[in-house]
């Protein structure tokens, strides 16, 4: 055998030593929990039900600043953060989705952040999960000081000509409508969990529960189902919140009921349908679940900005996510062969506002694609 002929196979075994992707099989998760940040992920560290960190694996096209996937040992829990906003949280996981480390196809998904609240809906430390994601951002913005007369907001919808009219163009990521069998579950599961309070965050509720608007902020926390809005622009105050309130009611046709406000969740649920497409994940697996650090809107006699800059239940909202979520992620683990492998049957529509996975969606124009999958409009 000649030195030429040698070379490839000993190039081969270096590469092999070097690339963990080449030693070892597919990782199959049961579940993969999805972060946005430090604190978020480092919440899930030294907790006693489970170790994500005995086995840590560099994932190209992660964030620069968050570069790995951890994972148990076994490699049943996973989890990652994505970095912050919609562009990091889109990258991260369609990065995710295309690894050669991973497969996907039975995997549930577990999105776990913080996010503030509405005080309507919920108080600091409750624990939100969403059947829609809406992308209330995604609009036309005209400066509030220079709104025509009669516009309550300088938001209105993309192909509208006033506030309250529906987008006439749609971009496709406006709405993610996520599987509320499987939320439901999950909201039992959780409130198996004991949540965790403290004294900035009672002080600060009490000066909402004086007003019978907001009589929901008084209460303790609890696990609540509502639905949630995502914008790269961290907003605060009463003005913005009406707004993104009547944003989220308005592009889910009534369905929607607003009550939490973060930067991740379509671009995470645009990344996620976009692999269901192609079968390299399942869209019904998904759980959106966000607990409350902050409020969106100032308690009367409060200014906005100084709404903005304080984050009273930040401590609880973090200590609240595996409060939460533990039960959840243990739960699909220990009844995976009874309960969870085959998946939850959704009863309602799962997926985008375009009805790219097929089915019609009940919210928006209905499918542009006929009630199939574009897969299958594609094909034919």
């Amino acid at each position: 055998m000649s030195k030429s002929q040698l070379r490839p196979t000993a190039f081969a075994s270096v590469v092999r030593l070097w690339n963990p992707f080449l030693r070892h099989a597919k990782i199959a998760p049961k579940v993969f929990i999805i972060d946005a940040f430090k604190e978020e992920g480092e919440a899930w560290t030294g907790i006693p039900e489970f170790n994500v960190l005995e086995h840590n694996i560099t994932i190209p096209g992660f964030s620069p600043l968050f570069q790995q996937a951890h994972c148990t040992r076994d490699g049943s829990i996973c989890q990652l953060v994505t970095a912050e906003a919609e562009i990091n949280a889109a990258s991260t996981i369609t990065a995710l989705i295309h690894s050669p480390v991973f497969n996907l196809t039975h995997t549930y998904f577990l999105i776990a952040g913080i996010a503030g609240i509405s005080p309507k809906v919920g108080t600091l430390g409750s624990v939100a999960f969403a059947r829609f994601a809406v992308q209330v951002g995604l609009q036309y913005e005209i400066d509030a000081r220079e709104i025509p007369e009669g516009f309550p907001t300088g938001y209105f919808p993309q192909g509208s000509s006033t506030p309250g009219q529906y987008p006439q163009d749609l971009y496709g990521t406006e709405v993610y409508e996520v599987n509320d069998d499987l939320r439901q579950l999950a909201i039992g599961m959780a409130r198996t969990g004991m949540l965790f309070d403290d004294a900035p965050s009672q002080a600060y509720r009490a000066k909402y529960a004086t007003h019978p608007e907001f009589a929901a902020a008084g209460a303790s926390p609890s696990v609540v189902a509502c639905d949630t809005a995502t914008s790269d622009a961290f907003w605060s105050g009463a003005l913005l919140a009406t707004a993104f309130e009547n944003t989220t009611r308005l592009f889910t046709n009534g369905s929607a009921t607003y009550c939490t406000a973060q930067q991740e969740d379509n671009g995470i649920l645009a990344a996620l349908m976009r692999g269901a497409v192609w079968g390299m994940v399942d869209f019904s697996r998904v759980i959106v679940m966000r607990s409350a650090s902050d409020f969106d809107r100032q308690f009367p006699g409060e200014s906005a900005v100084d709404n903005l800059f304080l984050m009273p239940g930040f401590d609880i909202s973090i200590r609240n996510l595996p409060a939460a979520g533990v039960p959840i992620v243990t739960g699909i683990v220990s009844q995976w062969e009874t309960r969870f492998k085959m998946g939850v049957k959704p009863s309602n529509y799962i997926g985008d506002i375009l009805g790219s996975l097929g089915g019609v969606p009940d919210f928006g124009p209905g499918s542009i694609f006929g009630g199939k999958a574009t897969k299958e409009v594609r094909s034919s």
